[in-house]
């Protein structure tokens, strides 16, 4: 009986191995090879006969990320289907990763059954997709507004701050968090809200009455 290969690539080696030996104790599975990033794996693809036909990818990774990797993929290789496996569960992650080509999404606690369901049905139907992220489909597609929408409190208190005459540190000192917290704040809006700096920030709180002048 023919079994279906599926690549691991996660750079963290213990997890890549217990991921791999989850894979290979399913019927009609097996995993060939694992990859510690995306340019081993496209290095990998390249010189190797053994083109699987799933490829179960990390998000965050060193070098070249799941995303990236991913657009590379379905460009070059639109036979390979990939599957997203990470902790990263933020709406932007996931929506960025589907439209970079992936045919599922799963978080790494995921349960070993429903791992299985989403390789077989990737390869019966082409994509499994969890309820909660086929929730997120659907609302990234009927509500153009969505990021605007979704800002947290903390989020729209950033923003008021940015508004202000306060630096980045002085603000993560007025939000008692450190400037890393406040640098990660305020790339995670630069990418939710599609701007480039802090005057488009300014911009945006203006046209959206988050703040009054």
């Amino acid at each position: 009986m023919k079994r279906h290969k599926v690549v691991i690539v996660e750079d963290h080696i213990l997890l890549s191995q217990a991921i791999a030996g989850l894979v290979n104790s399913f019927e009609n599975f097996e995993v060939p090879y694992q990859c510690k990033n995306g340019k081993e794996l496209l290095t990998q693809l390249k010189v190797s006969n053994n083109i699987p036909e799933i490829i179960l990818i990390d998000v965050n990774m060193p070098i070249l990320n799941g995303i990236e990797t991913t657009e590379i993929i379905k460009k070059e290789y639109p036979q390979i289907k990939v599957i997203a496996l990470s902790i990263e569960g933020g709406d932007d992650t996931i929506i960025k990763m589907l439209k970079a080509g992936a045919k599922g999404y799963l978080l790494k606690d995921v349960e070993k059954e429903v791992l299985e369901l989403a390789l077989k049905e990737v390869l019966e139907t082409g994509y499994y997709h969890t309820k909660n992220v086929a929730n997120i489909l659907v609302n990234s597609l009927s509500n153009d507004n969505v990021a605007e929408n979704k800002l947290k409190d903390r989020e729209i208190e950033f923003i008021k701050l940015v508004c202000s005459e306060l630096t980045y540190r002085e603000i993560a000192e007025k939000m008692f968090l450190s400037p890393k917290t406040i640098d990660g704040y305020r790339e995670t809006l630069f990418q939710k809200l599609n701007i480039k700096n802090k005057i488009g920030l300014v911009l945006y709180a203006i046209k959206n009455k988050i703040v009054n002048l």
